[in-house]
């Protein structure tokens, strides 16, 4: 009796069983529960969706910065004069302008105007005066073929020059002696040979210099004739021969200083004008491609120091206020009262 109890309650079980594990299983399926591990994969889900969506609007935040200082950048180069059109150089022009050791001067005469009751007087006046030219061109050969014409019409000697390079990497520097009259028209000339990029006119007075040269020539002198005279009264041989030494060491000082004064005669009056040329080749038009990378490297540079210098100002915000928040907190704590909080209204 008792045993066919138990298996009538068994048999009525099982199904019982089965039934509530079959509503369960629908109520979950009708809710979305499904599986506690799904359970989890979902709220993953939706929290990376989530850091997803803001990570979105802080680039959409980043790029309507971006984008206005790109267009920018992008629109200067078209208004930019001198940015429709690219040039390239040459990359060693063997130190353009350059340094010419030699001087010329020349000499000009006025008349000193009286002062305080004297008398005019004239001024002979000494000076060295320097022309330097840099010019560039994409026609080397047919400005080179002017410079000379230049040069032969206005009777300039060539005291210096040096070419160098290839084709279309070439330049030339000259070093010209012009008389003082012949200057200023050579320099206005030689102004429209190629394309001038620089220009500078240095005059400097010598005359003091000169006065020094003439100075000590007339010293020198003197000592020779002093010298000579004593050749004749000359004792031993030793003393001649001493006597001959300082007499040749003085010739030898008169004759160097003999060529220093030579520069100053009239003779050899000359004013300098360095000329450099350099080749270049033709400008041409830049492309859209070449301006996108141009804008967009400088538009990314400056960006990212706009980006960082507004990080380091609210980070310097935000260490002064939390400064000042606990420098209060420290005043209201040596006085022994509490802060009042924010909202709320003091005693």
């Amino acid at each position: 009796m008792v045993a066919e109890r138990q298996r009538l309650t068994y048999t009525i079980s099982v199904p019982a069983h089965r039934v509530l594990i079959l509503i369960s299983g629908l109520a979950r399926l009708a809710t979305g529960d499904r599986d506690p591990n799904q359970k989890i994969e979902r709220h993953l889900y939706l929290r990376r969706s989530a850091i997803m969506a803001r990570i979105k609007r802080e680039l959409v935040y980043i790029a309507t910065g971006f984008c206005p200082l790109f267009l920018f950048r992008l629109a200067y180069g078209y208004l930019d004069p001198h940015g429709a059109l690219m040039t390239y150089g040459q990359g060693n022009t063997g130190e353009l302008p350059f340094e010419f050791s030699k001087r010329n001067y020349a000499s000009e005469k006025f008349q000193a105007p009286s002062a305080a009751g004297k008398e005019s007087y004239s001024v002979d006046q000494k000076y060295e005066k320097v022309g330097s030219l840099f010019s560039k061109t994409s026609h080397f050969d047919r400005d080179e073929g002017r410079l000379r014409d230049i040069v032969s019409q206005r009777h300039a000697l060539i005291e210096y020059e040096q070419s160098a390079g290839l084709t279309g990497n070439r330049y030339l520097k000259l070093a010209l002696g012009v008389v003082p009259a012949e200057f200023d028209a050579l320099v206005a000339e030689v102004k429209q040979v190629g394309e001038l990029n620089s220009i500078s006119v240095d005059k400097s007075d010598k005359t003091s210099e000169y006065r020094d040269l003439m100075a000590k020539k007339t010293s020198l002198e003197t000592a020779l004739n002093a010298l000579q005279a004593l050749k004749s009264r000359a004792g031993n041989v030793d003393q001649s021969i001493n006597l001959e030494a300082k007499i040749l060491e003085i010739e030898q000082n008169l004759q160097e200083l003999g060529v220093q004064l030579g520069e100053y005669s009239q003779e050899n009056e000359f004013c300098t004008v360095k000329f450099s040329l350099l080749e270049t080749k033709g400008p041409v038009a830049i492309s859209l491609a070449h301006r996108i990378r141009v804008a967009l490297s400088w538009t990314i540079t400056y960006y990212l120091l706009i980006l960082l210098l507004l990080f380091f100002g609210s980070l310097l915000s935000l260490s002064g206020l939390t400064l000042a928040e606990k420098l209060k907190w420290i005043t209201f704590s040596a006085s022994g009262t509490i802060p009042p909080r924010e909202g709320v209204a003091g005693p």
